[in-house]
């Protein structure tokens, strides 16, 4: 008796395993072996030396700002509206290539290089301002219709308005690849603690931080940052304190064209190459940093940003490297979504993510 009692609990303990969470977390363990053993026969090789490994954290925190700045408006939307606007990337373009007209025509003029600091701030006026015309336009008209359906429809309706920007751009400025004028005053490189970093890179770093913590204290000091957090809370709670809901959904997009407008000009002054497609694999890394942070919090999607930037500059070098695999630099976007599973299979909440709603889940 005591024999079959023992045996039928070891059946129900074997019942409660989940199997497939096991196989999840035995992917993720091997895994986070080979990044250890690959790193380590990097590390030990002597491929970069230490200025060199410097120099691509460097770059990885520019590239990751960009990252992060963009990422921002993925989140503040999901967490307002429940659903990913794909779109965003296409409001990212949009204030990469008016921008880029603007940057040209003060080139022209003899101000780009005159006057740096002035040129700047008025093409990141401009982009800003389209990027938030974009993004208000598109919920306007896109979104605010659709506010009861499904999120399946927005969510299809936002892959639609995200090929009608890329193609409306395409009919107006033409489908070839367009460079941002040089500008003097960020060529060269300086050094920081015995560290070298370019001139434009160190702009992008500070220009993303100041733009990333002025998000940070407008949403949680601010009246209007309050409302968004009660909206993105409960829409139809904040509804009856007495706080406009539409207001505030027009003012989420509103800051996440902002942050997409400055992490164009951002992205524009280290890459320089903007075209109608320049949004797309940006966006899509975006998103990927908003997942990895944990989608719906803003502290997650500026972490996720940083670390998705330093995982694709540093981890082919530091991974793949150790494994021999022949170029191995152009798998720079296998790193970055390798990650992201790892992310959502040993937390898949996301780095800073929080436990979702039950409604969300």
């Amino acid at each position: 008796m005591a024999t079959l009692t023992k045996s039928i609990r070891t059946r129900i303990n074997l019942e409660r395993i989940n199997w497939i969470t096991v196989v999840f977390w035995t992917i993720g363990i091997v895994s986070l072996v080979l990044i250890v053993w690959g790193s380590f026969n990097s590390i030990t090789s002597g491929r970069l030396s230490a200025a060199q490994w410097r120099d691509l954290i460097v770059f990885g925190l520019a590239q990751g700002g960009v990252y992060a700045l963009l990422a921002l408006g993925y989140t503040m939307v999901y967490g307002v509206l429940g659903f990913i606007n794909f779109a965003h990337g296409e409001v990212f373009m949009s204030g990469a290539m008016v921008g880029f007209f603007a940057a040209s025509a003060l080139d022209d003029a003899g101000m780009w290089d005159n006057q740096p600091a002035l040129s700047l701030l008025i093409v990141l006026a401009v982009a800003m301002a389209t990027s938030m015309l974009v993004a208000v336009l598109i919920e306007r008209v896109a979104y605010r219709p659709l506010r009861a359906a499904p999120r399946l429809i927005p969510l299809i309706t936002s892959i639609g308005a995200s090929f009608f920007l890329q193609y409306s751009f395409r009919g107006l400025f033409g489908a070839g690849i367009k460079s941002y004028p040089q500008m003097a005053a960020l060529e060269g490189s300086f050094t920081i603690l015995g560290l070298r970093i370019l001139k434009s890179q160190s702009l992008v770093i500070a220009g993303a931080v100041l733009m990333m913590v002025g998000l940070y204290l407008f949403v949680e000091r601010t009246k209007t940052g309050k409302t968004l957090r009660a909206v993105a809370e409960d829409k139809e709670i904040a509804a009856l304190m007495g706080i406009d809901v539409d207001r505030a959904i027009v003012m989420t997009f509103i800051v996440g064209g902002a942050m997409a407008g400055a992490a164009a000009l951002l992205y524009s002054l280290v890459f320089r190459q903007v075209s109608f497609f320049t949004g797309f694999f940006p966006g899509i890394k975006a998103f990927t940093a908003a997942v990895l942070g944990g989608i719906g919090n803003i502290a997650g999607a500026m972490v996720g940003g940083l670390v998705l930037g330093i995982l694709e500059s540093v981890g082919p070098s530091l991974v793949l490297a150790g494994f021999n695999i022949p170029a191995f630099t152009q798998l720079k976007d296998v790193v970055a979504f390798l990650a992201l599973v790892l992310v959502l299979i040993l937390r898949p909440t996301g780095l800073l993510g929080e436990r979702l709603a039950e409604e969300r889940a």
